[in-house]
């Protein structure tokens, strides 16, 4: 499974990042927060506050878009979006 990380501004990507976690597949990622962290360092953020509606996303849609709000440090982006690729079936 892959994780793309982009943070925009006025809709533009300032800053990406990709991430591959060889063999989890899909419903095998229980805890976001440890995969996620990655990213953020990578990407030089602070980690979002991961609410319900964040996981619920990431698992029907797989993929989540955190708001400045979602951050308890002020940031100078508008969106930080984490798409998630996961393998194809053989």
């Amino acid at each position: 499974m892959k994780l793309w990380g982009t943070v925009r501004k006025n809709n533009e990507i300032i800053r990406q990042h990709t991430i591959e976690y060889a063999g989890l597949t899909r419903g095998m990622a229980d805890e976001w927060d440890e995969l996620i962290g990655p990213l953020c360092h990578e990407l030089d953020l602070s980690r979002p506050v991961m609410l319900k509606k964040h996981l619920k996303e990431l698992e029907d849609f797989s993929r989540v878009v955190f708001r400045a709000d979602d951050f308890m440090e002020p940031v100078d982006f508008d969106k930080f979006e984490i798409e998630i690729f996961y393998p194809k079936k053989k």
